[in-house]
């Protein structure tokens, strides 16, 4: 567990020195212009679309070890090509190698962390995870914003270089991986599996909690990470007034606010049941909606938007951190033992459906529609309370609430085990 932690926090690391930056590098570095740049975005999100329906089943067969490391070995050949990439052709090209193995690392890192944990410590495992996730982001993002150089293309093959490196230290850092050969991963699930009669996509779509849980996390994904840097920024710039350089403020808000607060959280987290747990993140992202409706059409002042602007970044980092622990180890504990793989992986879809839908839909909205774009997204942050309500009448008690459910087991059991071991003596 400690190397694939480790693993995932250097490509973390590496992804923050590039994403950044990827825009700027093609469209003015490589001076192709903004519709290339556009087009290699969409590319990278599309590559994902295309490879995800085949991961799952991938690594339910071959197991998530050699899948993770040929996603990270086709990473690090996608980063090298951006980086000496020179031509539309070569950059779409490279866009699509990247975006496809940074995909599948997503649910193959996720699988193997199911396979290499205890049930009762898959939550803090998740938790720490997302922690050194965003914090490999944020550092590789503070450093390749030192080393960049818009005036030295040079620059940018140094970042991409790096990018690679990281890569290829996960492929080896896995390599060295001596995966369990149980895996680790029957607990919370129910006898039927919700999944008889066939494998594959059908059972999981005969899986009515799992289809409910994809619905919800759709739009969780759509209401909030698909709004960072596409709709909610051009709504600060275009309704708030808030200078572009505040962006860049809001958004380390938003990463300090997971760092400092993700631990912090957790014992909220264990204590509660999932569902009301991501019920409580629509209602907290429902205010940051409201708070950020303040700093584009009230009538405060300059500094008072940007404090409530950076406010609404803070606060959708704090759900952030609650939905980490919550959220990945459920879909776990909804797979049957032999599809983990297929139900991380469509629910890494769901995920880049999300985001790929999320800034054409806010984007000219938070440009244009000031008004109507803050309202619906104070009902999708609703509507994510109420979907999450409605999902936990489709949990089991143990799936809900597992670390109640232990509790309550081992009160009500451990009197009656002395008693015997007393008996016996």
């Amino acid at each position: 567990m400690r190397r694939i932690q480790a693993g995932n926090a250097l490509s973390a690391f590496g992804l923050g020195f590039t994403v950044p930056y990827l825009y700027v590098y093609v469209a003015q570095v490589r001076d192709l212009g903004a519709t290339t740049a556009g087009a290699v975005l969409a590319v990278f999100a599309m590559a994902a679309l295309a490879v995800l329906p085949f991961t799952g089943r991938t690594i339910d067969r071959r197991g998530p070890l050699p899948v993770l490391i040929g996603a990270a070995l086709l990473a690090a050949l996608g980063a090298l090509a951006m980086g000496v990439a020179g031509s539309v052709t070569a950059v779409v090209g490279a866009a699509a190698l990247l975006g496809a193995g940074t995909a599948v690392m997503q649910p193959a890192l996720a699988t193997m962390i199911v396979w290499s944990s205890a049930p009762d410590a898959r939550t803090r495992a998740f938790a720490l995870q997302f922690f050194l996730q965003n914090l490999g982001l944020g550092i590789g993002g503070l450093i390749g914003g030192l080393l960049v150089d818009e005036s030295r293309p040079g620059s940018f093959l140094l970042l991409f270089s790096i990018e690679a490196a990281m890569f290829l230290v996960l492929a080896a850092i896995a390599a060295t991986v001596r995966m369990p050969h149980t895996p680790a991963i029957a607990d919370a699930r129910p006898g039927h599996t919700g999944a008889k009669g066939g494998g594959g996509l059908r059972a999981l779509l005969g899986h009515r909690a799992m289809v409910q849980l994809c619905v919800l996390g759709f739009v969780l994904f759509f209401a909030c990470y698909g709004q960072f840097e596409s709709g909610l920024a051009a709504y600060g710039t275009e309704a708030a007034g808030i200078e572009p350089s505040t962006l860049g403020m809001a958004l380390a808000a938003n990463t300090a606010v997971i760092v400092a607060a993700q631990f912090l959280v957790l014992r909220f987290v264990e204590r509660r049941r999932r569902s009301r747990v991501i019920a409580a993140v629509g209602l907290i992202w429902a205010v940051a909606w409201l708070i950020a409706g303040y700093a584009g059409l009230g009538h405060g002042s300059q500094a008072m938007a940007t404090a409530a602007f950076i406010t609404t970044y803070g606060l959708f980092g704090l759900g952030e951190a609650m939905l980490s622990p919550t959220v990945a180890p459920l879909v776990a504990d909804l797979a049957p033992e032999s599809m983990v793989g297929q139900y991380n992986s469509a629910f890494a879809l769901v995920k880049q459906l999300a985001l790929a839908v999320g800034p054409a839909v806010g984007g000219p909205m938070g440009a244009a529609l000031h008004g109507p774009y803050i309202v619906t997204f104070v009902l999708f942050s609703l509507g994510i309370s109420v979907l999450a309500l409605r999902l936990g009448r489709s949990l089991t008690a143990l799936q809900d609430h597992p670390y109640g459910m232990r509790s309550r087991v081992v009160a009500r059991h451990a009197p009656e085990e002395r008693a015997t071991a007393g008996t016996a003596a």
